[in-house]
C-alpha cells in the first residue's frame, strides 16, 4: 500500500513540475481598481464632484507573455456609462518588456497625447514574507518594496508561472506578480483569469516611434505639461499629494 502512495505522490510532484516548465506562454487578465474619490483628494473641486462620480473606477488590462518577453496593455473600462463623459477616456497605455535584455518600451497616454519611453527595467528591492494567498487559482507569496523613495508596494507573486513580470513596471520577483496594492495611489491590480490556449505571440512587440524618452526625461515632460495644474496651491499639502499621485501613476 505504501508503495502505491509513493507512486501517486511522485506522479503529482512530476505533474506540478511539468506544469511550471511547460507554461511557456499565457495571457493574464488584470482588474485594476482605483478609489476615484480618494485619489481626487479633499479639494473644493473634488467635493463638488463627489455626487457626480462613482466611488471606484475599474479598468481591465491584458498581460501576455512568451519567449521571455511580455506585453501589458489596456483592454477596456468596466461600467463606462456610469462615468461622466470626461472620465470615459480609454488610455492607450502599453508596456513591452524584454526580460533577456532587462529593457522596457512603454507607450503612455499623457493628457491625450502618446509618448514613448525606452529604458531599463527598474530594479526593486523586494522583501519576501511568509504570507500566502490564492489568486486566480495560483498559490502566491507576499512581497513588499518601495518605489519613488517612499511609496510602499505590496505584491503577491507565484513561482508557478515562470516569468519575472508583473503589471506595468512592477517586476523583479522570482515568478509572476498576480496582485499589487499601492495604498498611496488608492489602486489595486488583481489577476482574475489566466489563459494558456490561443495565445498570439505576434502581439508581443515594442512600439515604433520617431522619438523616445527615458524615465527621467519623461518625468521632466510630465512636470512641464502639468505645471499650470498646481499653480496657486503648490504649497498646499493636499495639492502636493495630488501632484505626486499623478506623476507616480504616469511613471509606473
Amino acid at each position: 500500500m505504501k508503495k502505491y502512495i509513493f507512486i501517486i505522490l511522485g506522479f503529482l510532484v512530476f505533474e506540478k513540475i511539468n506544469a511550471q516548465i511547460f507554461l511557456e506562454k499565457a495571457s493574464i487578465e488584470f482588474e485594476v481598481k482605483t478609489n476615484v474619490k480618494k485619489s481626487m483628494g479633499g479639494t473644493g473641486w473634488a467635493e463638488r464632484m463627489e455626487d457626480k462620480i462613482p466611488l471606484f473606477k475599474t479598468e481591465i488590462y491584458q498581460y501576455t507573455f512568451a519567449d521571455n518577453k511580455s506585453i501589458y496593455k489596456f483592454d477596456r473600462l468596466l461600467e463606462k456609462e456610469s462615468f461622466p463623459v470626461w472620465m470615459r477616456n480609454e488610455p492607450k497605455n502599453a508596456w513591452f518588456t524584454d526580460f533577456g535584455t532587462s529593457k522596457q518600451n512603454i507607450e503612455k497616454d499623457l493628457i491625450g497625447s502618446i509618448f514613448n519611453i525606452e529604458d531599463s527595467l527598474p530594479k526593486l528591492d523586494w522583501r519576501i514574507t511568509n504570507e500566502m494567498r490564492n489568486i486566480a487559482g495560483f498559490n502566491c507569496k507576499k512581497a513588499v518594496t518601495k518605489i519613488f523613495d517612499s511609496v510602499y508596494v505590496f505584491a503577491f507573486y507565484t513561482d508557478e508561472i515562470m516569468v519575472s513580470g508583473g503589471p506595468g513596471s512592477i517586476n523583479g520577483l522570482p515568478g509572476m506578480i498576480m496582485g499589487v496594492t499601492i495604498p498611496r495611489l488608492y489602486t489595486s491590480w488583481i489577476a482574475t483569469k489566466v489563459s494558456v490556449n490561443g495565445i498570439d505571440a505576434n502581439i508581443i512587440k515594442p512600439a515604433n516611434a520617431k522619438k523616445y524618452y527615458n524615465n527621467k526625461t519623461f518625468k521632466d515632460l510630465i512636470e512641464e505639461r502639468t505645471k499650470d495644474w498646481w499653480s496657486g496651491g503648490a504649497d498646499d499639502a493636499e495639492t502636493k499629494q495630488q501632484k505626486n499621485r499623478f506623476v507616480w501613476g504616469m511613471l509606473l
